[in-house]
């Protein structure tokens, strides 16, 4: 009877999971297995709110293996060393495991699968992250698309009809001769001086997490979805990025229950995780966009030159503008932002501070929960102006109008500027129109007006040399 490896990765569950269903049902006995080697993802090892979820999330599937009768093998990389002894020491002749996009891992994992496959043993890995693979998908001409709208219009059709599967109704026994590993703890994933509390409070990492946040959503929030998506004082959005990341929940699974559920919602919900699939599919076709503009007229344009002293005002949340000020905060304490904020903050760094987007990525990379690097390559291109189907480059989000817009009560802003809490709502997005505005908050460290006249010409700077 054969034994199989199942390597977790970024598919912490046991629903709807490819490689974990295929051992289970093929194999007599099956080890479950992580090996922690965040060095052979290169220049985007996960960032301390990240290591933060995965320390919870491994901890959530040892109790979910447990319940099974079976235990979670943790080990130190690398890798392929790791895996080659560990097959050897239990005689293990396949392994199998879920696909991950990022550039240095899948080159990272060619070369574990040539290496196994060389010493006859079986090395099959599986889709559990994606509804379309990227090579999957293509234009007329058979290239990768770069618009959204016709890429989802070829996805969707494909994408939407799989049902999920269920978590095997039996686990295999683990095999013999099975190393002690490491204890979750030894991986240091946790922060040893503790910032960590507001995360402790706002998130519930695990399948079961992710199980209770999709319910909460389809029962509560998904009808008002196309309204309240906008509004960050509003409890409108599913916050099931984290989740998605680190595959506690499947996109299958999330597709299956919004259209069970269905309403005046679905559509534009199941549109904005089509914006998730186009993320990897560009970070696939174009993995240089991690750190160079996918539009290449972009390596011309005149940032300012650094070191920035912006960047810290802005990391602070001490730009002196409201509700960048409230977004840069909230990400701190809960390590998410609204995403219509997300696009406010990156709009001010890159086009009103003229910081490069690099800087911004980065940033986000360290401190959300949900730092997906195909997601934070789009999200950071698309506003600085230089990705695919990307912001025009006259689009200047002004924030004090997006602020009105989007937080009207100032529920938002209040929350997490609590300096500005006594400000009237008609200059609690621009508190220096007041005639005494409060002396505990910075005056604003851009002029609005003058630095989106700035922007624009640097605009016309590049294109005026392509």
């Amino acid at each position: 009877m054969q034994t199989a490896i199942v390597w977790f990765r970024r598919d912490l569950r046991l629903s709807d999971n490819p490689a974990w269903q295929h051992a289970c049902m093929n194999a007599g006995w099956v080890l479950p297995v992580y090996v922690h080697a965040p060095e052979e993802e290169g220049a985007w090892a996960p960032g301390a709110a990240s290591r933060w979820w995965l320390h919870h999330g491994l901890a959530a599937l040892q109790r979910s293996l447990a319940e099974k009768g079976t235990r979670l093998l943790v080990l130190r990389g690398p890798t392929l060393e790791s895996l080659e002894l560990l097959a050897e020491a239990c005689g293990a002749r396949a392994l199998y495991w879920n696909r991950l996009y990022e550039p240095e891992i899948i080159a990272r994992d060619e070369r574990l699968r040539r290496r196994f496959r060389g010493a006859g043993r079986e090395a099959e890995s599986f889709n559990a992250t994606l509804l379309c693979e990227p090579w999957t998908v293509s234009n007329q001409a058979g290239d990768p698309y770069r618009v959204f709208t016709p890429f989802w219009r070829a996805c969707r059709e494909r994408a939407t009809g799989a049902a999920p599967d269920r978590a095997p109704p039996k686990v295999p026994p683990r095999p013999g001769g099975v190393p002690a590993g490491v204890s979750l703890d030894d991986l240091e994933l946790l922060p040893t001086v503790r910032w960590d509390g507001g995360l402790d409070q706002a998130w519930s990492p695990g399948e079961a997490g992710a199980a209770r946040a999709l319910r909460r959503f389809c029962r509560s929030r998904l009808d008002n979805y196309p309204r309240d998506r906008e509004r960050p004082g509003v409890a409108g959005s599913s916050r099931l990025s984290p989740h998605l990341h680190f595959g506690e929940i499947g996109p299958r699974q999330v597709v299956a229950a919004v259209q069970r559920r269905g309403g005046t919602g679905s559509d534009k919900f199941l549109a904005e995780l089509g914006w998730r699939e186009f993320a990897h599919h560009l970070l696939f076709h174009f993995p240089q966009t991690t750190d160079q503009p996918l539009d290449p007229r972009f390596r011309r344009f005149p940032w300012a030159r650094g070191p920035w002293g912006s960047l810290e005002a802005w990391r602070g949340g001490r730009t002196g503008i409201p509700i960048v000020d409230a977004g840069m905060r909230e990400l701190r304490a809960t390590g998410w932002m609204h995403n219509r904020v997300r696009m406010l903050v990156a709009s001010l760094l890159t086009k009103n501070l003229l910081v490069p987007w690099q800087e911004g990525a980065r940033w986000f990379w360290e401190t959300l929960v949900d730092a997906d690097l195909a997601n934070n390559t789009l999200g950071w291109q698309w506003t600085s102006g230089c990705g695919a189907d990307a912001a025009p480059y006259f689009r200047i989000f002004n924030p004090v109008i997006q602020g009105r817009r989007y937080d009207p009560d100032g529920a938002y802003v209040r929350r997490w500027v609590p300096e500005l809490s006594r400000v009237p709502d008609r200059h609690l997005q621009a508190p220096w129109e007041s005639a005494t505005p409060p002396a505990d908050y910075p005056a604003p460290i851009v002029g609005l007006k003058e630095s989106r006249v700035r922007a624009l010409a640097s605009f016309q700077y590049i294109k005026d040399r392509n």
